[in-house]
C-alpha cells in the first residue's frame, strides 16, 4: 500500500506536465482549429488556476527550459510563470521554490528538495534571485506597476509579521527594502512601490489629512455618534509598528531608514514616551516606537532633534500642534492605544480629546534625557543645552551682542515654555559633566550675559546667577586652561566679574571668587600635568571614532546602525585622520568579517581596501595571517572572506604589491603553502575524529533501538521523485561536497582553490613583484595539481590551477607589450610541459568546466607563442626569432616608408629597362 502511494506521488508531477502540454497545445497550437481554441484556452487557464502553486511552479519551470516545448507554447507558459506571484500564496510559494532549488541554499544536495519551512537555507545569492523575480514588474505581460505591487504587497507585508519565521522576515525585508523601496523608480514618494509598501505602514502611525480606514463605530448595530471617530484601531497600529520595525532592523540600509522614519519623529516620540503605559501597551507600542526613534537618532545624530522633542513634550498627535486633526488615545482600560479624530463630539466632555498634564511632562523628561544620552555625544548634548538656555534667557531678558539672539522669538505658549525650562533644569541636574566638553560657545554666552548686565538699570540676579553657575562649571572642569579661551572673551568676563563683585548684591562674593579662580586657574594644576590642547579637527574625529565604535560593538545595534558605524570609520580613513588606531581597527575588522550578514562583511572588505592604500604592509600581513589561520581559529566561511579581502587589496595596490614594502614574497609563499597538498591541520583532524566517533555512536544506538539497519524514509521519498539521471547527478554532487573538507586533517579544497585564485590575482597585478622562485613554484604546483589530483571533488582546485596558468601568460604578454623586463621567463621546456598537461586534461578530465577552461588556455598559449615572436608595440627592434623584414630585395620597413613619405626630397623612381 505504501509502495503504491509513493508510486502515485512519483507520477504526479509527470502527469501534471503532460496535462499542461496537452491543454496548451489545444489552446495555442497555430495548426489547431480556431473554433475550438476559445474553449481550449479556458480549459488551459482553469487547469493552471486549480493546480497548487508549488506544483505549478515546479512544472512550469521545467517546461520553459529551452527546447522543452515549442516556441509558441513556451511563450504562453512563461507568461503564466511570471504571474504566479499574483496568486494569494504566490509570493510565499515563489520564495520556497527559489530557496529550495538554488544550489547555494543547500549544504548537501539531498537538502535541495526540502522547502524553507522544513529548514532550507536562505543564501544571499538565492535571495537576490527571488528579489529580482518579485520586485520587478514583468515586461512580458501587460500589467501596470500598481496592479503588480497591489497584489504582492499584502503577502510581503504579512511575512514581516514574523508568523512564518525569522528567516522569511529577513527575506521579505530585503525584497521590500532593497528590491522595491531601495530603487528610485519604485521607492520614492508618489511611486507605486511607495504607495503599496511604505504608506500602509506610515499612514497607520501618522494618518495623512483626509485619511479614512473605515473603522466602524457601531455597537450592536447602533451607530454611536457621541464617540469620537476611530481612524486607526489598536491592532492596526501595533501591526504597522511591528512591520516597520522588522523592515528597518532586518538589513543595513541607512538611507531607507531615514526616509521611512523622518516623517514619524513626533508620532514615535509620543508613542515611545507614553506616560504610565500599561505593560501590554509598553510591549506592543512604546518599546518598538522608542527603538525606531533611537535608530534614527543614531543614523542622524543632531542636537536639533532633542530640541524638537523638548519643544513638543506635550505632543499627542496631529499635523497642527495648535489644532490637531487627530490624537493618540488610550482605551480599553489603558490596555490599547487608538488614533481618533480630535474634537468634542456633541459636547460630550467625557469622551473629549486627551491632554497632557504637568505630571505627564515630569514623567516624559527623564525619557527624553535617557534618549539623548543613549544616542547623542556629549558635544551634541552640550549644544542642545546651550540652545535651550539661549531661548530661556531670551524670554527672560533681551540680550544684545553678536552671536546671540538679538530679537524676541515668536511668542510661545506658556505650557511649551515651562516644558523647556523643566528640561533645562533636568539636564543641569542629571549630567552637568556632559555640558562642558566644548566650553567655547558657552563662555561666549556667559560673557554676553554678564556684559549686558552692566548696562541694565535693574539687577537680574536670576539670570546672572545662572551665568555664574555656568562659568563655575566650565572653570572647574578637568583640563580647563586660560590659554585655550579667546582673549577678548576672557577679558570681557574678567571685567564683568570685577564690576559685579563691587555691586551690593548676593552674587558679589560669588563673582569675586570666580574672578580669583579664573585668574589663577592655570596655577592650580602643576605645569607638568598640562598637555597640548587637541585641535578642533581632532576633537571632531575623536567624537566620530567613538561614535562609530559604539555603533559597531554595541550588542543591541541593529544592522543599519552597524553599517552606519562602518561608514563613519570609512570617512575617517578617507580623510587620513590621525585619530585612527590602525592595529585596533584591523582587530575590529577581523572580528566582524565572520558576520552572518553579507552586507556587513562586504563593507568590511571595502574598509580593508581603503586602509591598504595608506597602510599596505599591515593590512596585507593581517589578511594573510588570518587566511592561512595557523592556529585554526577561524571557520571556513571566515577564511574564504579573508581570501576575498586579500584579493581585492592586492588589486587595489597594483604594482605597489612588491618586495618587502608590502611583503609580497611572504604573502605569495604563504598562499603557496595553503594551496599545496602538504597542509596539515591537527586541530581539524581531532575535531573530525570526534565528530566521526559521535556519529558512529548515534548510529549504533539507533540501530540497536530499531533492531537492525535504520531506514532513511526521507531519502526514499525524495528518490522516488527523481529520475535515474537525477539520482546519479545527486550522488556525484554528494561525493563532491563531502570530499571538499577531507577526513584526515588536510586543508579544505575550497580554501586551496581560493589561495590559488588569490595568487593568480597577484600574478596578474604585478608578477615581477613576486619573484622568479615563487612564480616557478606556483606553476609547478598547478601542473602537479592537474596531473595528480584527479578526484571528482578536486574539480574546483583544478579550475583554479588552469586559470592561474592563464593569469601568468597574461602577465607575461602585458609586460612584453609594455616593453618591461620582468627578470623571469617561461622557457620552451616549461611551455611544452604545461601544454602537454593541459591537452591531456582537456581530453580526459571528469569535470566539464575544467575541460573547457583547459581548452581555452591551450588556445591562448598557442596564440601567445605566435604573438611573442612579433616586435612589441613601440619597439624598434626586429621581431623575435628573425621575423619578416625583407623579401627578395624588397625592403619591408613601414617606419622607413612613412619617413620617406614625409620627406620633401624627390623619391627614387623605378623604371622598366629592356
Amino acid at each position: 500500500m505504501e509502495q503504491e502511494t509513493r508510486g502515485k506521488e512519483k507520477s504526479g508531477r509527470q502527469k501534471l506536465i503532460e496535462s499542461i502540454i496537452e491543454a496548451g497545445s489545444k489552446a495555442f497550437n497555430p495548426d489547431a482549429p480556431e473554433s475550438s481554441k476559445a474553449s481550449a484556452v479556458r480549459d488551459f487557464d482553469d487547469l493552471i488556476e486549480r493546480t497548487k502553486t508549488l506544483n505549478v511552479l515546479g512544472a512550469l519551470n521545467i517546461l520553459v527550459r529551452p527546447g522543452a516545448t515549442p516556441p509558441w507554447l513556451r511563450t504562453k507558459l512563461m507568461e503564466k510563470l511570471t504571474l504566479v506571484p499574483l496568486r494569494p500564496d504566490g509570493v510565499r510559494a515563489t520564495l520556497e521554490f527559489v530557496f529550495s532549488v538554488h544550489p547555494s541554499g543547500t549544504v548537501k544536495v539531498s537538502e535541495a528538495a526540502v522547502p524553507q519551512k522544513r529548514g532550507g537555507n536562505i543564501t544571499h545569492e538565492a535571495l537576490t534571485i527571488a528579489s529580482n523575480l518579485l520586485s520587478t514588474r514583468p515586461t512580458s505581460v501587460a500589467l501596470s506597476p500598481e496592479a503588480w505591487y497591489s497584489a504582492i504587497s499584502p503577502q510581503l507585508l504579512v511575512l514581516l509579521d514574523g508568523g512564518e519565521g525569522p528567516e522569511l522576515v529577513k527575506a521579505a525585508s530585503y525584497i521590500i527594502g532593497f528590491g522595491i523601496l531601495g530603487r528610485r523608480a519604485a521607492g520614492t514618494p508618489g511611486t507605486a512601490g511607495w504607495k503599496f509598501f511604505a504608506e500602509p505602514m506610515l499612514n497607520l502611525i501618522k494618518p495623512p489629512p483626509g485619511f479614512s480606514n473605515e473603522v466602524s463605530t457601531e455597537s450592536d448595530g447602533i451607530l454611536d455618534l457621541s464617540r469620537a471617530k476611530v481612524l486607526v484601531q489598536h491592532s492596526d497600529l501595533v501591526t504597522a509598528l511591528r512591520r516597520l520595525h522588522a523592515l528597518v532592523v532586518s538589513h543595513p540600509n541607512p538611507g531607507l531608514c531615514r526616509r521611512l522614519l523622518s516623517p514619524l519623529l513626533l508620532p514615535l516620540w509620543a508613542l515611545g514616551s507614553w506616560p504610565d503605559a500599561h505593560p501590554s501597551v509598553t510591549e506592543e507600542v512604546c518599546t518598538p516606537a522608542l527603538e525606531l526613534l533611537k535608530i534614527y537618532l543614531k543614523l542622524t545624530p543632531s542636537p536639533d532633534l532633542i530640541l524638537l522633542f523638548a519643544h513638543n513634550l506635550g505632543y499627542i498627535g496631529g499635523h497642527d500642534k495648535s489644532s490637531p486633526e487627530w490624537v493618540y488615545k488610550v482605551t480599553g482600560g489603558g490596555r490599547q492605544v487608538q488614533i481618533v479624530e480630535a474634537g468634542q463630539p456633541f459636547g460630550n466632555t467625557v469622551d473629549s480629546a486627551p491632554h497632557v498634564t504637568f505630571e505627564d511632562i515630569d514623567r516624559r523628561i527623564p525619557k527624553l534625557l535617557d534618549l539623548a544620552t543613549s544616542t547623542l555625544s556629549d558635544a551634541d548634548i552640550s549644544t542642545a543645552f546651550l540652545e535651550l538656555l539661549k531661548k530661556w534667557l531670551n524670554s527672560a531678558r533681551g540680550i544684545k551682542g553678536d552671536g546671540i539672539v538679538v530679537k524676541q522669538e515668536e511668542e510661545q505658549d506658556p505650557f511649551t515654555q515651562l516644558t523647556e525650562i523643566k528640561t533645562l533644569q533636568a539636564m543641569m541636574e542629571k549630567f552637568p559633566e556632559k555640558l562642558a566638553p566644548q566650553p567655547k560657545h558657552a563662555l561666549d554666552l556667559v560673557s554676553q550675559i554678564l556684559s549686558s548686565s552692566q548696562d541694565s538699570p535693574d539687577d537680574d540676579d536670576e539670570v546672572n546667577g545662572v551665568a555664574l553657575s555656568l562659568l563655575n562649571m566650565f572653570i572647574t572642569a578637568p583640563g580647563f586652561r586660560r590659554s585655550l579661551v579667546d582673549p577678548h572673551i576672557l577679558a570681557l568676563i574678567e571685567s564683568s566679574l570685577d564690576k559685579l563683585s563691587k555691586r551690593p548684591t548676593s552674587l558679589s562674593q560669588t563673582a569675586t571668587n570666580l574672578r580669583l579662580l579664573l585668574l589663577y586657574r592655570d596655577e592650580v594644576e602643576h605645569s607638568s600635568t598640562t598637555t597640548t590642547a587637541p585641535t578642533n579637527r581632532q576633537i571632531e574625529d575623536r567624537k566620530t571614532y567613538n561614535l562609530a565604535i559604539t555603533y559597531i560593538t554595541a550588542a543591541d545595534s541593529p544592522p543599519p546602525v552597524r553599517s552606519e558605524g562602518l561608514h563613519l570609520i570609512s570617512t575617517l580613513i578617507t580623510a587620513h585622520s590621525p585619530i585612527l588606531d590602525i592595529p585596533g581597527i584591523l582587530v575590529l575588522l577581523s572580528s566582524l568579517i565572520s558576520d552572518a550578514d553579507e552586507y556587513i562583511y562586504l563593507r568590511i572588505i571595502k574598509l580593508y581596501t581603503l586602509l591598504a592604500t595608506h597602510h599596505p604592509r599591515s593590512v596585507v600581513r593581517e589578511l594573510t595571517d588570518h587566511f592561512t589561520d595557523a592556529k585554526e581559529t577561524h571557520t571556513l566561511d571566515a577564511r574564504l572572506r579573508f581570501g576575498e579581502a586579500l584579493a581585492q587589496v592586492i588589486q587595489r595596490l597594483g604594482e605597489t604589491f612588491t618586495g618587502p614594502v608590502v611583503v609580497a614574497g611572504d604573502t605569495a609563499t604563504a598562499l603557496l603553502a595553503v594551496a599545496g597538498r602538504r597542509g596539515y591541520r591537527p586541530k581539524t583532524e581531532a575535531r573530525q575524529a570526534r565528530e566521526a566517533r559521535a556519529q558512529a555512536k548515534r548510529n549504533r544506538e539507533a540501530a540497536r533501538a530499531w533492531g537492525g539497519e535504520v531506514p532513511d524514509f526521507d531519502s526514499d521519498d525524495e528518490d522516488d521523485e527523481l529520475t535515474g539521471e537525477e539520482k546519479r547527478r545527486n550522488a556525484v554532487l554528494e561525493r563532491i561536497v563531502e570530499g571538499w573538507e577531507g577526513k584526515r586533517g588536510v586543508e579544505d579544497v575550497r580554501v586551496r582553490a581560493s589561495a590559488l585564485s588569490v595568487l593568480g590575482t597577484a600574478v596578474e597585478v604585478n608578477v615581477a613583484g613576486l619573484g622568479q622562485a615563487v612564480v616557478a613554484a606556483a606553476v609547478d604546483l598547478c601542473v602537479a595539481v592537474l596531473q595528480m589530483e584527479r578526484e571528482v571533488e578536486k574539480g574546483i582546485l583544478r579550475r583554479a590551477a588552469v586559470w592561474f596558468v592563464l593569469s601568468f601568460v597574461r602577465a607575461l604578454e602585458e609586460a612584453r607589450g609594455r616593453g618591461r623586463e620582468l627578470g623571469l621567463g617561461f622557457g620552451t621546456q616549461a611551455q611544452e610541459d604545461v601544454m602537454r598537461t593541459l591537452r591531456y586534461v582537456a581530453e580526459t578530465d571528469n569535470d566539464g568546466l575544467v575541460v573547457q577552461h583547459a581548452r581555452d588556455v591551450v588556445e591562448s598559449l598557442e596564440t601567445w607563442q605566435v604573438v611573442k615572436l612579433l616586435p612589441a608595440e613601440g619597439s624598434r627592434q626586429p621581431a623575435l626569432g628573425g621575423g619578416l623584414t625583407k623579401l627578395a630585395g624588397l625592403a619591408v620597413d613601414p617606419e622607413r616608408v612613412a619617413m620617406l613619405e614625409s620627406d620633401s626630397r624627390p623619391r627614387p623612381r623605378i623604371e622598366e629597362v629592356e
